[in-house]
C-alpha cells in the first residue's frame, strides 16, 4: 500500500476513535472542543433531536457544517436531515434520510410511536389546530386510561365486595402510573442495549 494511502486510513481510523470518545463528553465539553469542533457540534444536534428540540438541533447542524471540511458537509447534512426529521416527528422523512445515511431504517414499532407523538405532541413548527388537537388526544388518552385502570380494579375487588368509584379512581392511577413506568423502564434498558449493540458493531 502506498504511504499516502495508508497515512489517509490512519487518519480516518484516529478520526472515528476521536469523535467516538467525544460521544462520551458532556455537552459542555463538546461546546469548547476545537479539534473535532465540527463533528462536537454534530453530536449536540443529534443530543437535541432526541430531546425533540429542532430548534436547537438546527443551530448546532448549520455551525457543525460551516466548521466541516468539504468532504464532509454531504455526510453532516444527512445527519442533519435524519435528526431533524427526529426533532420534527417526521416518521416518514425519518425513514428515507436514515437510508441515506446507509444505517437501518427504524423499526415499525419505533415509527408507529413517533407518528403518534407526532400527534399528541406537535412540534412548535404545527399550526394551533395541530397543538389543540394534541391537547384533546392527551385528554382522550388520559380519560381512557383511566376508564381502563378503573375497569381492572373492579374487575379485580368483585370477588371481595368491589370498590367505590372515587376508591376504584385512585387504585386504577396508580395502576396506570405504575405499568407506565415499568413500559418506560423497558424501552429505556432496550434503547440502551441497542446502543452498546451498535457502538460494539462499529468498533469491531
Amino acid at each position: 500500500m502506498p504511504p499516502k494511502q495508508r497515512q489517509i486510513r490512519m487518519e480516518q481510523r484516529g478520526a472515528a476513535q476521536a469523535i467516538e470518545a467525544l460521544e462520551q463528553r458532556s455537552d459542555e465539553e463538546l461546546e469548547a472542543e476545537t479539534k473535532y469542533k465540527s463533528a462536537a457540534l454534530a453530536i449536540l444536534g443529534a443530543r437535541a433531536s432526541e430531546r425533540f428540540d429542532a430548534e436547537k438541533a438546527r443551530v448546532y447542524f448549520s455551525r457543525a457544517i460551516a466548521a466541516a471540511r468539504p468532504q464532509e458537509r454531504m455526510q453532516l447534512r444527512r445527519m442533519a436531515d435524519a435528526s431533524l426529521a427526529l426533532a420534527e416527528r417526521r416518521a416518514g422523512d425519518l425513514k428515507e434520510a436514515v437510508e441515506r445515511l446507509g444505517q437501518a431504517p427504524p423499526t415499525r414499532r419505533q415509527m408507529l410511536a413517533l407518528r403518534a407523538m407526532g400527534l399528541l405532541i406537535p412540534p412548535k413548527s404545527a399550526g394551533i389546530l395541530a397543538r389543540v388537537r394534541g391537547v384533546l388526544l392527551i385528554l382522550l388518552l388520559v380519560v381512557a386510561l383511566l376508564a381502563l385502570g378503573l375497569g381492572i380494579v373492579e374487575l379485580v375487588s368483585l370477588p371481595f365486595g368491589g370498590v367505590s368509584v372515587p376508591a376504584g379512581l385512585l387504585l386504577g392511577f396508580f395502576l396506570v402510573i405504575a405499568v407506565l413506568s415499568v413500559l418506560a423502564l423497558v424501552g429505556r434498558r432496550r434503547r440502551d442495549r441497542a446502543k452498546a449493540e451498535q457502538a460494539a458493531g462499529g468498533a469491531s
